[in-house]
């Protein structure tokens, strides 16, 4: 008999239902991420973001269409996400959340079917950071998502295996969303904001905003930034 998935643990539908929340959330705040791209950065970031949100969400209702397969659990949107950001969508961050989806994808589909949840997530978190920081080569510090994506990948690696991934989800879209204000005052030194100086203090990184956004969308839509959960 094969195993039943834990009470804890994260189903196709669980995945899916996540990311179509994230992709509704970047519709909503859209046009707040572009306006501080275009302070910071060179203002197609939100733009970029939700035509890649899209192309999700059409993946994921060709997914809905398709046969399921013993392959097409949890894994399986985060998957098809990863396909449609590292193959379509440009900018400087496209491949970067790419990296991130796949590896979160790599993650679950190495999970034990009894219990692909807050242990998987803690791990493809992780593995994303090292994947971006291999590709952008920027640390915490640098105004860039990794400010957010490190903080998150921390606070997953503190929930217990076994915690509810959608607690854990929400503290590590606290913990991010606090690496994403603490950007406010950098200096960006990576990516597209690094060459406006000066400029782009006092202005949130958008990259790492959206960080924020993916974890707290596992719970809710986020539908203006100042809803994004501080505690």
């Amino acid at each position: 008999m094969p195993d039943r998935p834990a009470r804890h643990a994260l189903t196709h539908d669980s995945v899916a239902e996540w990311l179509t929340r994230f992709a509704a959330t970047v519709r909503s705040v859209e046009p707040e991420l572009t306006a501080l791209d275009q302070q910071a950065g060179d203002g197609d970031f939100g733009a970029n973001l939700a035509t890649g949100m899209d192309g999700v969400r059409r993946a994921l209702d060709a997914l809905t269409a398709a046969p399921r397969s013993a392959d097409d659990g949890p894994a399986a949107p985060l998957a098809a996400a990863a396909r449609v950001f590292l193959d379509d969508v440009g900018g400087t961050s496209g491949p970067l959340f790419g990296l991130l989806f796949q590896e979160l994808a790599d993650a679950l589909y190495d999970a034990s079917p009894a219990l692909p949840g807050t242990a998987a997530l803690a791990t493809g978190t992780a593995a994303g950071v090292a994947a971006i920081q291999r590709v952008g080569e920027a640390d915490v510090g640098d105004k860039t998502m990794v400010d957010a994506l490190v903080p998150a990948a921390k606070a997953l690696a503190a929930c217990p295996p076994t915690a509810d991934p959608a607690a854990a989800l929400h503290l590590a879209a606290v913990a991010a969303h606090q690496g994403a204000r603490s950007t406010s005052g950098l200096r960006a030194r990576r990516g597209r904001a690094s060459y406006t100086g000066d400029h782009s203090r006092g202005v949130p990184d958008p990259g790492a905003l959206a960080v924020a956004l993916l974890f707290a969308s596992a719970n809710e839509e986020v539908t203006v930034l100042d809803r994004l959960p501080d505690r």
